[in-house]
């Protein structure tokens, strides 16, 4: 998988931000990368994405648009009765103030003529922040590409994992998935039901056998079968819990003494449901395990979507996939833009 090309990522954010229009490619090089059925594929999971984000929506941007739309002047008043809308719909109480500082600067500009400007710079201000931390999961340069899968029970930890499987796989890629979560009754059984549905083969033990031991074996099998991409699966670990993160170093340890440099992403999925308990475990698991990246599930049941402004802002942690309903295509790429969009229904 290889980056976006970042001048040209910028250089589209800064457009979209100014509300310009994109340079369109023109001669036969539009004619030769026009692809109608991946522009109707993105623009379904567009429609999918926005629907997803209706509760969150009409919870966030619904009380913004009945705070400020016709209103004529926007004054500190409003700035103050906004920041209370942000945080009670799960923006954070750090990210919040940041938004409502920066405008009370445009305000103080004579920017915020009224409440459209207002809108628009709030989503201008909080794209920029997504934005700034954005960067997509990259498997090229590792081979194997260890992927080390964390969070608590109950966040589709496991679902996620075989939803990524099923992506990998379909490009094209040797995927082999490890279950370590042996704590869990039947998390190797379902961890094997996906694997079955996607054609991956799974390293498990027995119930109750040493996590560590799975990952060893896992290590090993990936370096003798040449796969391209090792997922690991582990515990629903409490983060209140010293030993259950105790036992995720080890797993670590393990892993990097079999594969040098490994593993490559520790991706942290949390449920966006939990609202501020998201941020909790954020915290307490990127300073325990090395969390570097975030996978957001569960977007489309819940009104606090806008977690996924906080959780990404506070710790400087992209979001790498958002979840937003049961099949495997709803687990997607994050796009700041396209987040950004649909939370404001644009």
């Amino acid at each position: 998988m290889e980056m976006p090309e970042k001048k040209g990522f910028f250089r589209g954010l800064i457009s979209r931000i100014a509300g310009e229009e994109p340079d369109q490619p023109s001669g036969p090089a539009a004619a030769g990368t026009a692809d109608p059925t991946a522009q109707q594929e993105k623009q379904g999971f567009f429609e999918r994405l926005k629907q997803g984000l209706k509760k969150t929506t009409d919870g966030l941007v619904g009380r913004i648009d009945a705070l400020v739309l016709g209103k004529k002047e926007i004054d500190a008043d409003t700035l103050e009765e906004l920041e209370e809308i942000l945080i009670t719909s799960d923006i954070g109480v750090k990210t919040t103030v940041e938004l409502i500082r920066s405008l009370e600067q445009r305000l103080g500009r004579n920017e915020l003529k009224d409440g459209a400007a207002l809108r628009a710079a709030l989503k201008e201000d909080i794209l920029s922040r997504l934005a700034s931390h954005h960067t997509p999961l990259t498997l090229a340069g590792h081979t194997p590409f260890v992927l080390l899968v964390i969070g608590v029970n109950g966040v589709g930890k496991t679902t996620t994992i075989g939803k990524l499987a099923s992506r990998f796989t379909a490009d094209g890629k040797k995927v082999l998935l490890a279950a370590a979560d042996t704590f869990r009754a039947a998390a190797a059984e379902q961890l094997a039901m996906w694997g079955d549905r996607s054609g991956v083969d799974v390293i498990r033990h027995k119930e109750g056998a040493d996590p560590s031991a799975v990952v060893f074996d896992a290590c090993k099998a990936a370096l003798a079968r040449s796969v391209d991409i090792l997922i690991i699966d582990t515990a629903g670990r409490l983060h209140t819990k010293v030993n259950l993160m105790e036992e995720m170093k080890k797993i670590r340890r393990v892993i990097g003494r079999e594969i040098p440099g490994a593993p490559h992403e520790t991706l942290l999925v949390v449920d966006a449901a939990t609202g501020q308990n998201a941020i909790s475990q954020a915290r307490l698991f990127k300073e325990a395990a090395g969390v570097t990246g975030i996978a957001l599930t569960k977007l489309d049941g819940t009104a606090k979507g806008g977690i996924v402004v906080a959780v990404s802002h506070e710790f400087a942690l992209p979001v790498r996939y958002i979840g937003v309903g049961e099949s495997i295509d709803d687990l997607r790429d994050f796009d700041p833009c396209e987040f950004a969009d649909a939370l404001f229904q644009a």
